[in-house]
């Protein structure tokens, strides 16, 4: 059978929780209060970094324009017995600067500088090649729509002597198009690079020292930068980086592509910037965006299935349990973050941890978590299946390639491990390799509406793309 695709609509994960209270949905709304959420964290989160082999983490909540909580877990310096302190810890973000790069490029949008629509070879000094009849726009890049190849090079360097400019690094190689800008959702961190140079193109200030000055310092983060390594004094606050906790910390990782992955911040500077979002643009007396432009950042602006959250500009819509919610996640090797604004609930959660760990993902973990305790919502019932449903589930059954794939270069090889199976069981539902439900059991999906299904204990929705007949793509949450 030929390999379909699977594509990503979300950057929910399937989680496999070691706590009954993480994992099962509340039967009830806790209040969110300050008491509440420290009660709870502290039962909860000391456990899951021991057991999970994390060495340090930093939690903060905002709500109706104030920090609601913020506390720092474990260390920052495991051989030092420096604790985290949610105040000044630098914690290494990797995505999670991409939510500032978009905010950087959408400043430039409001000055006219800058087109959402128009083809990016406009702005640039070099030229990414015409291989689809349609240019790729900033708005294809701020919704990972490009079609970019995946690709690990010039990823990260061994030190800060190795990293070229900015302008070089992306001029040096330009990875290959292998999807219609607009048409298929696959996570480009180049893309995101070229956004930033963009800006730094426009705005005529080095990518680093634009959002210092115009979204960084105006919000009055000081323990965040941009610049690599973290200069003195903030490189004293900075967290280590570890594989395990009970390990030796690692080097510092530099980030070749900075606009996609470069930031350093501490929870509370963190804070102000979801603040702003949530504020629309506003923060402490300081504006970063016009408010509509923020609520046009926040808004649906490329969704692949109606069934399922899409994205808004640069924001991943992660809506849940009745609430609008935008939010993005991070990972470098060591480090690993999660943003998460409840836009219609005007409050936002951020998660950062320090290692690698035990398979331990304390945001993605902690964000699930945090809203069935917070904003529970019944799970609907579940309508009968489909007559059609075993001729359906024998159709998408079969191997897909995940959007986010190689086409030219070696990481094609890789690509054989990422496969994701559909398999057709005996009472006609479905199971998707890779996708677990909370216990780490693989979810099994009831067909309820033609060439949908939902999972049988949860609200996650998987659906097939018809074309000419045929299954050509699969859609879901992963």
């Amino acid at each position: 059978m030929s390999i379909k695709r699977f594509a990503i609509a979300a950057l929910a994960a399937a989680l496999s929780l070691s706590s009954a209270q993480a994992a099962a949905p509340a039967s009830g709304s806790h209040a969110l209060t300050a008491r509440d959420l420290n009660d709870w964290l502290d039962a909860q989160v000391p456990h899951e970094i021991q057991r999970g082999g994390v060495a340090g983490a930093a939690i903060v909540v905002v709500k109706d324009d104030k920090v609601l909580f913020q506390k720092g877990y474990g260390y920052a310096d495991v051989a030092a017995a420096r604790p985290v302190d949610p105040q000044t810890t630098l914690f290494r973000l990797a995505s999670l600067s991409k939510l500032f790069t978009w905010t950087a490029v959408m400043q430039q949008v409001e000055l006219g500088r800058l087109d959402l629509d128009r083809d990016v070879n406009a702005y640039l000094d070099f030229r990414i090649p015409d291989t689809w009849p349609r240019p790729i726009t900033l708005r294809d890049l701020m919704t990972h729509t490009s079609g970019f190849e995946e690709t690990s090079k010039n990823t990260y360097a061994p030190d800060a002597r190795a990293m070229p400019a900015l302008g070089d690094l992306l001029k040096s190689w330009v990875p290959e198009r292998v999807y219609p800008p607009g048409e298929v959702s696959a996570y480009s961190n180049y893309g995101a690079a070229l956004a930033g140079y963009i800006v730094q193109r426009v705005s005529h200030e080095r990518f680093e020292d634009y959002v210092a000055r115009h979204i960084l310092q105006p919000l009055g983060m000081r323990h965040a930068t941009f610049l690599q390594p973290v200069p003195q004094p903030l490189a004293a606050s900075l967290s280590k980086g570890y594989v395990n906790a009970s390990g030796t910390p690692q080097p510092f990782e530099f980030v070749e592509q900075r606009p996609a992955g470069g930031l350093s911040a501490s929870g509370a500077d963190v804070a102000r910037f979801m603040l702003a979002h949530l504020d629309n643009g506003a923060f402490g007396g300081s504006r970063i965006l016009k408010p509509e432009t923020a609520i046009l950042m926040h808004a649906q602006a490329w969704r692949p299935d109606p069934a399922l959250p899409g994205m808004g500009l640069g924001f991943w819509h992660l809506d849940r349990n009745g609430h609008v919610i935008v939010a993005h996640t991070g990972d470098t090797v060591l480090f690993h973050s999660g943003l998460y604004l409840v836009l219609d609930a005007h409050t936002g959660l951020f998660v950062a941890q320090n290692s690698e760990g035990d398979n331990l993902d304390l945001p993605r973990l902690l964000f699930q978590a945090f809203m069935d305790r917070y904003f529970p919502a019944p799970l609907p019932a579940l309508p009968p299946a489909l007559k059609t449903a075993r001729a359906d589930g024998q159709a998408i059954a079969g191997s897909y390639e995940n959007s986010r794939r190689a086409g030219s270069n070696f990481m094609i090889a890789e690509d054989v491990f990422n496969e994701r199976t559909v398999s057709l069981n005996p009472d006609a539902t479905v199971s998707l390799s890779g996708s677990n439900d909370a216990t780490g059991q693989t979810r099994s999906w009831r067909e309820i509406a033609p060439w949908r299904w939902r999972e049988l204990h949860g609200d996650r929705m998987l659906d097939a793309q018809i074309r000419n007949g045929l299954v050509v793509a699969l859609v879901t949450y992963t």
